[in-house]
C-alpha cells in the first residue's frame, strides 16, 4: 500500500503497477480537497518510483468520478476568489498535468460515470477502457460552470473543434459505445472483464522498455504543438538517447536469437 494521506483514495503497487483507486462510492466518487490532494502526491511518488512502469487509474463501486463534490464546493464558500483560483490551478497542473506529462504509461478503466473534472482525469490519461456501463458527460453546462481540469483542452485535441463544443455546450451523456465511436474510450468491455483487462495492459506495458515508452510519449506530446520539423530534431535525439540503453541491446539480441527481449526498464 502506498500513504494517500486520505481513506478516499487507496493506492497499491503490484507486478510493476500502480494502481490508484478512488474510494467514495457512496458519492460515485466525487472529488474533495483531501482526495485531490492524496491524488497529486501518489502521482508524484510513482513517477519517480523505479518499481513503477505503468499507472492505473480507476475508482470503487461501479463509478469513476462524478467531477467535483458540490456540497463541498458549497462549503467552501468561505474562501475567496484569490485562494480558489491558486488552490485550482495548483491540483489541476498535479493530476492532470502530471498524468499528461509523466513519463509512464497511465491507463484509466472506468467501470462507470465519468462527469466533469473526473472526465477531465480520464482524458488525461494515454489510454481509456469503459465497462459497458460506463457514461461520459462535461457536465459543466447543467450545473453552471465553464469547465475545468483541462476538458476543453483535451476533448478538442481527441476529437476536435466542433464535436469538443458540442459536447460542452450541450452536455449530453454518452454511453460507452458512443464514447467508442468518437474515440474518447480505447476499447469498450464487460463490467467484469474491465479492470482485469486493464491490468493485463498494463502489466505489459510496465514489463516493455520504460525509457523507449516515456521517450514515445514526450514525442506524442510535441505532435500536438511542435512544427513537424522541431518534432523531428527531438525525435532524433529521443531515439539515439533509446538506442543507448540497455533495453534496446537486449532487443537486438533478441531478434538475432530468435526469441523474445527480456527488457529491464534500462
Amino acid at each position: 500500500m502506498l500513504e494517500t494521506g486520505t481513506d478516499d483514495l487507496r493506492a497499491t503497487v503490484e507486478d510493476g503497477v500502480a494502481v490508484l483507486v478512488l474510494d467514495r462510492p457512496q458519492r460515485r466518487n466525487a472529488l474533495t480537497p483531501a482526495m485531490v490532494d492524496g491524488l497529486a502526491r501518489v502521482l508524484e511518488q510513482v513517477e519517480v518510483d523505479d518499481r513503477v512502469g505503468a499507472v492505473v487509474l480507476t475508482g470503487a463501486g461501479g463509478a469513476f468520478c462524478a467531477g467535483g463534490d458540490v456540497k463541498a464546493m458549497a462549503e467552501r464558500g468561505q474562501w475567496s476568489a484569490a485562494q480558489l483560483l491558486e488552490r485550482q490551478r495548483r491540483s489541476q497542473r498535479a493530476v492532470c498535468g502530471r498524468l499528461w506529462r509523466m513519463p509512464k504509461p497511465v491507463l484509466a478503466a472506468l467501470p462507470g460515470p465519468a462527469a466533469g473534472a473526473g472526465l477531465g482525469i480520464a482524458l488525461a490519461c494515454d489510454l481509456r477502457y469503459a465497462a459497458e456501463s460506463a457514461v461520459l458527460t462535461t457536465a459543466f453546462a447543467k450545473v453552471g460552470l465553464s469547465g475545468d481540469y483541462g476538458v476543453a483542452w483535451l476533448l478538442t485535441r481527441l476529437v476536435g473543434t466542433s464535436r469538443a463544443r458540442e459536447l460542452l455546450y450541450l452536455s449530453e451523456r454518452l454511453d460507452a459505445s458512443a464514447a467508442l465511436r468518437l474515440g474518447l474510450v480505447n476499447a469498450v468491455l464487460p463490467d467484469e472483464e474491465l479492470l482485469p483487462h486493464v491490468l493485463e495492459r498494463a502489466r505489459g506495458l510496465a514489463s516493455g522498455p520504460r525509457v523507449a515508452l516515456g521517450l514515445m510519449k514526450a514525442n506524442l506530446a510535441l505532435a500536438l504543438g511542435a512544427d513537424l520539423e522541431d518534432a523531428m530534431d527531438a525525435e532524433v535525439a529521443h531515439h539515439v538517447a533509446s538506442r543507448a540503453t540497455a533495453d534496446h541491446a537486449e532487443a537486438a539480441k533478441a531478434f538475432v536469437e530468435r526469441r523474445p527481449p527480456q527488457f529491464r526498464g534500462a
